[in-house]
């Protein structure tokens, strides 16, 4: 396994000594308690930047802010204006792309060649949402009343939206959250992971720049237990999009019972990636590899269940393993590195907890196994690509999420019974299919019960393509129009014309 070289350190501009405010109104004020909180570099253990943390207080004036602005200057903006807004925010967002995706890495982890890699689908996103703020409409319905009765639909935006996200993809994730709130007309308070809130905070600046309205996006960081709770249960929002762990889930469904808002979720997955023997398998070693490797196996969506045919099971297997070996890990600043840290102490501990856990009931690790201590990453949270053989379907680390680069590898005889035991989980948001053989491809993608089935390929994402889950990976979904409607109220009109 590459190892990774001393990397010079620059500071970051926007980690420069000062506290980090939250933004609520259009303003950047400290925290009414005044308490802050640390954000730290995981490959070194660096401090980047101080950051006010919010609580309750914080969260209601921020939900205050968001209401006013809804009710006010933000209601007149016409879909064209809001349109000219988010093609401006893309505008700002691509100048500083480069700052923007290099604080990503400094803040959760990922390499920089990933956070780079990702300025398609960003931009993508907002100048997508730009598009659908135009094509927002209702229809009109033809009734069957006696007498003369006209019948249409009004789209309208839902209103005050509380958006909480994860700490795996900070710029992806707060632009899927206040992209789609700004095209329907609608406010946000996003509450920033407190593992990675930098990029975030900065994007709200960018924000300002672009000429948001004060009120209309509200950042809040904090503590899930604190701010994320009282974001999830004021009276005041009228929709949580929440993006995280099932369990969080679960607790922000009962905190939205109070005024029965709306909730959108994407949770976490256990997701089986399936290779058949008549894959193409020089393309699905790397494809089924980092489909868990990627971004530390920090994916909600990663393939860590991978499904092989018995008749290739051994020869895949040492395959994927021998592609993990060869990837460089190591502080994702060097652009070279394709494995960067965990993002905290709390997450290494949990995944090295599941590398014990996995050898105890029996696995055998074909690469990695242990944490990375040598070197450089002494001070940082690395775990190497991991690959486990003699995986059954009843261990912990085949139906638990592990959140790391972890792949457990279960041997499989023919269809049927792959689709039954690919199934066999709580979660349902993606899963992936190796194949020659269409008929094999479409039996796979309707027998799949997961929000994406990927054939031949892993995570392809577009913001034209809903992705979300079934049963405990969530409901609701994110990017298509099927996001939009989760923004939407949809209110009947009835003319009594005669």
């Amino acid at each position: 396994m590459a190892m990774p070289q001393t990397i010079e350190a620059v500071r970051h501009p926007y980690a420069n000594g000062e506290v980090k405010r939250m933004l609520i109104n259009g303003e950047w004020v400290r925290a009414a308690s005044g308490k802050t909180f640390e954000s730290r570099n995981p490959a070194t253990g660096d401090l980047l930047a101080t950051v006010a943390e919010g609580d309750a207080e914080d969260i209601n004036r921020a939900v205050g802010a968001a209401r006013a602005a809804f009710e006010g200057p933000w209601s007149k903006f016409k879909p064209y204006e809001r349109q000219a807004l988010l093609l401006k925010i893309a505008d700002l967002v691509e100048k500083h792309y480069d700052e923007l995706s290099l604080l990503d890495t400094l803040d959760m982890g990922a390499p920089v060649s990933r956070t780079r890699g990702t300025r398609q689908r960003v931009l993508g996103m907002l100048r997508w949402y730009a598009g659908m703020a135009t094509s927002i409409h209702g229809e009109t319905i033809e009734n069957s009343l006696p007498g003369e009765y006209f019948s249409y639909t009004l789209k309208e935006p839902i209103g005050v939206v509380g958006a909480i996200i994860p700490w795996n993809g900070p710029l992806g994730a707060s632009i899927w959250k206040i992209g789609p709130a700004l095209a329907t007309g609608c406010t946000v308070i996003l509450k920033p992971a407190e593992e990675a809130p930098l990029t975030p905070l900065r994007l709200g600046e960018l924000l300002i720049d672009a000429g948001v309205p004060p009120g209309v996006v509200n950042i809040v960081p904090g503590y899930g237990e604190t701010a994320g709770a009282a974001l999830a249960a004021h009276p005041g929002v009228d929709k949580v999009a929440f993006t995280g762990s099932h369990l969080t889930g679960q607790l922000i469904v009962q905190a939205s019972a109070g005024n029965l808002k709306r909730v959108s979720l994407e949770l976490g997955g256990k997701s089986p990636d399936i290779v058949f023997a008549d894959a193409d398998l020089e393309t699905a070693v790397p494809g089924a590899g980092m489909a868990v490797f990627a971004n530390s196996g920090q994916i909600c969506s990663a393939g860590t269940r991978l499904f092989v045919e018995r008749k290739v099971y051994d020869e895949f297997t040492e395959k994927v393993a021998a592609y993990g070996r060869s990837l460089k890990v190591g502080d994702g600043r060097d652009p070279e590195v394709q494995v960067g840290p965990l993002v905290s102490a709390e997450q290494l501990e949990r995944v090295t907890g599941y590398l014990a856990i996995g050898q105890k009931e029996g696995a055998k690790p074909l690469t990695g196994g242990a944490r990375l201590t040598n070197g450089n990453m002494s001070k940082g949270y690395f775990v190497p690509p991991t690959v486990f053989a003699n995986v059954k379907d009843d261990m912990r680390i085949a139906q638990e999420e592990i959140f790391g680069p972890v792949i457990s590898a279960i041997p499989f005889t023919d269809v049927d019974e792959v689709i039954r035991r690919g199934n066999a989980t709580t979660f349902g948001l993606g899963s992936g299919v190796w194949t020659r053989d269409v008929s094999k491809a479409h039996r796979l993608a309707k027998g799949l019960r997961a929000g994406s089935v990927w054939i031949n390929c892993y995570q392809a994402m577009d913001p034209a393509v809903p992705f979300g889950g079934y049963k405990m990976s969530g409901y609701g979904r994110e990017s298509g129009i099927q996001q939009m409607e989760e923004y939407l109220n949809v209110k009947a009109v009835w003319i009594k014309t005669a």
